[in-house]
């Protein structure tokens, strides 16, 4: 028989002729032991062979060991008998075996996912992070100076991984990137900073109007209308966003206009339909112009009901209850929407209480019309009264050192741009250092543009039927949708799939909807 060693180990072949050696090396030693009781766990019949001795020393051990166990007998009330002679006539255990190595499987400790995430080329660890929310991606570039580089030097395979695969195409569409431009964070967090918007105002515009409109006040109503209003919810967002878009741009051109007119408007300028509209409206396709037509009549009215006292019994009832306050006038409803746009809307929207609310409408129109009021410096006088007080060498030194100081870290600074100090460019020059949609408008602006804005029941209907009509979109003015068919039209359940494919580009996944976990948990008034 050939020795264990030879055949290859741990194949059946190997095992086979270790159980057959351990067997006869146990008939010529001693006789068989006893088969063991039932309940005793048998042991396995594989030994390793040891190093530093041989196979026979191993199994003559092994041997002496079964025989020093079977001399224990039990003895009187079950206690066991020990006897001197076995326990000194046993062979002691060889040190060479007490040296050896334990044949245990190695213990595997895993590393931490951010050393294995390290360890991953550049490529990889990109298509992870593109992978990630954009939440999750903005807030990475703050977690180490390494991660900051990495995500702000893969900028547009990230930006353009989530254009790709969660913004939907209406807003694509509304809002394509420039010939020439690059593809960056900018203008993706502006895609999801109108998506968001247009999301939430949907979400409140719902709430209020199954209470309002459709009397949904009750638990039981709520829950029965509320696959009605989840698809009246589906069905505002892109036409919001369009509303969006559509205030934005006008914003935009109107300051245009006026600076190429030396300040002169389109109050003092006759025309049959508002040419910044038609120039925004010419954006729009036939069916996007013919839908948001039919809602922004809703869309303004809920707003402006939203800004008027919750009763409307009369003066006796509103005093009781505490509504002191009337209703804002129309020109700060156009100045909310034409220059502050659906933001604070959506922002003036969420104020709960009507007294809260309608301070917040005052103070913000307070603010773009009224000039900001310096404070007068305050003039330090002495102890004795006239006598002024003489500024000490000491406080001229620091300033002297703070002004030295703070041309030193200029200095720094536009060294190390000009050395091409690569962190400092990426932390103060960032593509989202431009500043969020719709930003506040300067001072000098709003003077020549809040007496020029339209008046509120002419804006975008007069210039959009004017086009609808022009375009053929309806053969008749009676055709267009209003009132009660509005509601009916949003809360239908057929053509939804039809409407996520021209909205969406493809049936509508949860990843182009932005999250509305934190709206959800607001309670309205």
């Amino acid at each position: 028989m050939d020795h264990p060693h030879i055949t290859e180990f741990g194949s059946d072949r190997y095992l086979e002729k270790i159980a057959r050696s351990q067997t006869a090396g146990a008939q010529i030693a001693s006789p068989p032991p006893p088969p063991p009781p039932a309940a005793a766990v048998t042991q396995s019949p594989f030994i390793l062979p040891l190093r530093g001795s041989n196979l026979a020393e191993s199994e003559e051990l092994v041997v002496k060991a079964g025989e020093a166990k079977r001399v224990e007998k039990k003895g009187f009330l079950g206690f066991r008998k020990f006897h001197p002679k076995t326990a000194s006539s046993a062979a002691p255990f060889p040190e060479s075996l007490e040296r050896l190595p334990s044949h245990e499987p190695p213990t595997r400790q895993s590393l931490p996912f951010d050393q294995h995430f390290q360890r991953l080329p550049n490529e990889l660890q990109v298509e992870i992070i593109a992978s990630l929310p954009l939440s999750d991606i903005l807030n990475l570039r703050l977690a180490s100076r390494s991660m900051h580089i990495l995500i702000s030097l893969n900028e547009a395979p990230i930006a353009r991984y989530h254009l790709d695969h969660h913004v939907p195409a209406y807003a694509k569409r509304l809002y394509p990137l420039k010939q020439g431009a690059p593809i960056n964070f900018h203008y993706l967090c502006g895609i999801w900073h109108r998506l968001h918007v247009a999301a939430k105002l949907s979400y409140l515009m719902c709430e209020w109007i199954s209470k309002e409109l459709f009397l949904r006040n009750t638990e039981e109503k709520k829950r029965e209308f509320a696959p009605q209003r989840e698809r009246m919810r589906r069905r505002l967002i892109p036409l919001l966003f369009t509303i969006f878009h559509f205030f934005e741009t006008y914003r935009e051109l109107h300051l245009k206009y006026l600076a190429e007119n030396n300040g002169k408007g389109l109050a003092k300028e006759p025309y049959t339909v508002n040419p910044i509209e038609t120039q925004i409206m010419n954006m729009y396709d036939d069916r996007t112009l013919l839908r948001v037509h039919e809602v922004f009549p809703l869309v303004i009215s809920s707003f402006c009901r939203r800004l008027r006292p919750p009763s409307y019994v009369g003066r006796v009832e509103r005093s009781l209850r505490g509504y002191l306050r009337e209703k804002p006038p129309d020109e700060v409803h156009v100045a909310i929407l034409c220059i502050g746009g659906l933001r604070e809307v959506e922002r003036i929207w969420e104020v709960k209480g009507y007294n809260t609310r309608r301070a917040a409408v005052d103070e913000w129109y307070n603010a773009i019309t009224r000039d900001p009021i310096e404070p007068e410096p305050k003039k330090r006088r002495g102890m004795l009264g006239g006598l002024k007080r003489k500024k000490s060498s000491l406080a001229v030194g620091k300033g002297n050192a703070v002004d030295t100081q703070s041309s030193n870290s200029r200095a720094v600074g536009e060294a190390g741009t000009a050395n091409g100090n690569a962190f400092h460019n990426f932390i103060f020059n960032t593509s989202l250092s431009a500043g969020v949609p719709m930003s506040p408008v300067p001072k000098e602006q709003l003077k020549t543009l809040l007496p020029d804005l339209p008046v509120l029941q002419k804006i975008w209907l007069e210039t959009a039927e004017a086009m609808i009509l022009e375009r053929k979109i309806v053969e008749r003015p009676s055709d267009i949708r209003r009132n009660a068919h509005i509601f009916t039209d949003l809360i239908r359940e057929d053509g939804v799939e039809d409407e996520d494919q021209w909205w969406y580009g493809t049936v509508a996944p949860e990843s182009v909807r932005p999250n509305l976990e934190a709206i959800e948990e607001d309670a309205l008034e």
